[in-house]
């Protein structure tokens, strides 16, 4: 008979599960060699049981802690639970089966305890280059075999002892293969701390008392859970929007959601959406699931770390070969751009029903820049920057949008210091700030964009991939959409500048300036119900300028920075 378990001992267990995910992430970070992990943090870890149920998590990027413990089931689903033997370290980075590009490397060892598999360590995080075509990860790819070298799970370790001529092979098909090596081993160490700090736990507290808090968790947690969708009118709600393109020039995207609530259990089709397409906008079904979960916990029980437990009310189903449910040989590079455009979309149409918690988009995208070449500063060594960039999130009930924040799927991302940056690369950020008037007005207004302007001191070639200029951030309940965004090259001796969005591999001479725009976030209310006093404080906050207040809030400020009431009374009357 299973123990039974205390309140207190059961709250103990919760929270040492989330500190032992929290060490990992801790020790990856640390211990990572290339910036875009221990700067950036574009990594996740979990804690997982031995059934492949997740105990704990770290801060990370959302759309990684959905689908870990999915990676764990497959590898179980192809070669049964005792495959995995003590002293294993498994490798794997298949977008149909991880659902993501090539470059998120999942590493998973099964934790052992007096010789019985007690659960998992498992990690993800964005190796800079695994042997694509092009540096990093191409923008115009049509098939998967130009992204890199795709792994399904592979043994790195086998009965503790490292598989030296696997490791050289992942080494030899890098651009940076000791820093890939690297970044490996920063994971295999987030294992290990998993492994020792629940060595400890069980050593406390014994299997019995652990597991029986383990299932007390999941319990309250889908109990939770499906309160709260029963609490929802039953229905069937929808919302549709577009991506711009492929990447390689096609017609705008459709991604179409609805979203069915039933008593205590909701449902996601992904029905309608774009076929798989030519471009590297696809994404495996894993992948898919984890967006839509992403959205849900945005909405549902939010104050609640996701477990077991978690997302037991919600199933997701997309058809094969959508954009949603990639098959080989769909090209995968770029899979974010419709999960970010799936999650608002999520909100969206839950909004009528939930207006308390829902908000305007968000600008939508990572909207990538990366520049790679040869630095002179450094015997002409071969770099690659690769940056997402921040835009503004949508506005909800009583509170305006965040400005200049990290897109929704990538959580907890952090800006590379400029210090860093310069350090590193052959490049100068020149300008960097909030873009005014970017943000969608409302009676609660959309966060704005960020301006980030570059300038690149060595011959080097520029990939880009911007989104949401089709289906910018759209506001709700009379909200005004945020902008689109938009990059502007000025190359040197040209009087003619581009305008561009994506493009893979244009030569930026010494002396180029790249300027970047992101969008802004969806307002929420009416425009001209904006507080007058709220929108003189935007303006001398640099948010929004003097004549966006006259034209959209109507809100006369004079150069004195004091509001007019006279004009502004009459303005909205008007």
């Amino acid at each position: 008979m299973m123990a039974s378990v205390d309140p207190v001992t059961t709250e103990i267990i919760r929270n040492a599960f989330v500190s032992i995910a929290k060490d990992m992430n801790a020790t990856l970070i640390r211990s990572a060699f290339t910036p875009v992990i221990y700067e950036g943090k574009d990594c996740s870890v979990a804690l997982i049981d031995p059934e492949g149920e997740v105990l704990g998590q770290s801060l990370g990027l959302p759309l990684f802690l959905g689908n870990l413990e999915i990676c764990v089931k497959l590898i179980a689903e192809q070669h049964g639970w005792d495959y995995f033997k003590e002293g294993d370290v498994f490798y794997m980075n298949d977008s149909y089966m991880t659902g993501t590009h090539l470059n998120d490397s999942t590493i998973i060892m099964p934790i052992f305890w007096r010789g019985r598999r007690i659960g998992f360590a498992a990690s993800r995080a964005h190796w800079l280059d695994v042997g694509a075509k092009d540096p990093g990860t191409p923008v115009d790819s049509h098939e998967i075999y130009q992204e890199g070298m795709r792994w399904g799970p592979t043994r790195l370790y086998e009965n503790g002892q490292a598989r030296e001529d696997v490791i050289d092979l992942l080494r030899r098909n890098s651009r940076f293969g000791e820093s890939t090596v690297g970044d490996m081993n920063a994971q295999v160490a987030a294992g290990r701390t998993g492994e020792k700090r629940m060595h400890a736990l069980f050593d406390r507290f014994g299997e019995e008392t652990i597991w029986a808090a383990r299932d007390e968790i999941f319990r309250q947690t889908e109990a939770s859970e499906r309160q709260a969708v029963s609490d929802l009118p039953d229905g069937t709600y929808t919302a549709e929007g577009f991506l711009d393109n492929d990447g390689l020039g096609s017609p705008p995207l459709p991604v179409k959601l609805s979203l069915t609530v039933d008593g205590d259990a909701m449902t996601v089709d992904l029905s309608g959406s774009a076929p798989q397409a030519t471009g590297p906008v696809n994404c495996g079904i894993t992948q898919t699931i984890a967006a839509a979960r992403v959205a849900y916990k945005l909405l549902i029980c939010s104050e609640v770390s996701p477990n077991g437990g978690s997302f037991r009310p919600l199933n997701v189903t997309a058809p094969e070969k959508t954009i949603f449910s990639a098959q080989e040989p769909a090209a995968c590079g770029w899979y974010f751009s419709s999960l970010g455009l799936l999650i608002d979309l999520f909100i969206k149409a839950m909004s009528s029903v939930m207006p308390e918690q829902a908000a305007g988009a968000h600008y939508g995208d990572s909207m990538v820049i990366t520049v790679a070449g040869q630095d002179p500063r450094n015997n002409d060594e071969f770099y690659l920057m690769i940056e997402p960039t921040t835009g503004g999130w949508g506005a909800s009930k009583g509170r305006d949008g965040q400005s200049s924040l990290i897109n929704n799927v990538n959580g907890s991302f952090k800006d590379i210091p400029v210090e860093i940056f310069e350090s590193k690369y052959p490049l100068q950020l020149t300008r960097y700030g909030i873009l005014p008037d970017s943000g969608g007005a409302g009676t609660w207004r959309g966060g704005n964009g960020t301006y980030r302007e570059y300038r690149v001191d060595a011959d080097s070639d520029l990939f880009l991939w911007f989104e949401r200029s089709v289906t910018t951030a759209w506001g709700l309940f009379d909200g005004q959409s945020g902008s689109a965004p938009l990059v502007v090259v000025e190359r040197p001796g040209e009087q003619e500048t581009l305008e561009l969005l994506k493009v893979n591999g244009v030569k930026v001479p010494k002396g180029t300036i790249i300027r970047s725009r992101t969008g802004g976030g969806g307002g929420f209310g009416k425009a001209m119900e904006r507080d007058p006093q709220a929108v003189l404080e935007d303006v001398i906050d640099g948010y929004v300028t003097i004549d966006h207040a006259r034209e959209t809030y109507g809100v006369e400020i004079t150069s004195d920075l004091e509001i007019d009431q006279t004009a502004t009374e009459a303005l909205r009357s008007a």
